[in-house]
């Protein structure tokens, strides 16, 4: 791995972000997560941003697109191979994780979607237990593409805020400073729920008394 990394170092802007794109997306489209977890490709790629070889912006939008794409592939994969996937020997090997992930998102539906995102082995299977779950995909494409935008934001501007201490921060991410950005995440979500409600309360209470 460190191999890698030192690689991802030193080649050309185009391939550093034809790598990180191609390693997110990979990790919930294809499973490679449990190999090379997502969180390190965009803290990397934060990390090249950082010593002025790739744009912040762009580097942020890019794997936010690969994530959102990633985990559509992910969904389309589980709609149509339902649980073939889930009998694969890798999944096998998995299996109290898989079925805690199956119960969260029984549980909680397209909220899942997002939170899963913050946890490595929920993000590499979520998008295909709500393809196989048959979830719409107008609500899973809502939650996965606000999961999307916080995580990838989040990694790769931890990876440009890190620059050379990327060692340290690739091996703590997918553990506290994920639990951080989630729950940073979710407190951002909670809030924006009870703003809606209450604006949908005060929009109501104005109609009746207009009656």
């Amino acid at each position: 791995m460190t191999g890698f990394i030192d690689g991802l170092m030193n080649v050309s802007p185009l391939v550093a972000y034809i790598a990180v794109f191609c390693l997110v997306f990979a990790e919930d489209a294809l499973f490679i997560g449990f190999v090379i977890p997502g969180e390190t490709a965009a803290v990397l790629g934060g990390v090249v941003a950082s010593r002025g070889e790739v744009q912040l912006g762009a580097m942020m939008a890019l794997v936010v697109a690969a994530a959102i794409v990633g985990d559509s592939v992910g969904y389309e994969v589980g709609k149509h191979l339902g649980s073939r996937i889930l009998k694969t020997r890798a999944l096998a090997r998995h299996s109290g994780k898989l079925q805690n992930a199956q119960d969260l998102l029984r549980r909680r539906g397209g909220s899942a979607v997002f939170l899963g995102r913050f946890t490595a082995f929920f993000r590499a299977v979520m998008p295909a237990l709500a393809g196989t779950s048959r979830m719409p995909y107008g609500r899973f494409l809502a939650y996965n593409a606000a999961g999307g935008v916080v995580w990838g934001i989040g990694f790769v501007l931890l990876g440009f805020l890190a620059g050379n201490s990327y060692e340290a921060v690739a091996q703590a991410a997918g553990r506290d400073i994920a639990v951080v950005i989630a729950a940073v995440a979710v407190a951002a979500l909670v809030a924006w729920h009870f703003r809606s409600r209450r604006r949908r309360q005060h929009h109501r209470a104005a109609e009746q008394r207009q009656d």
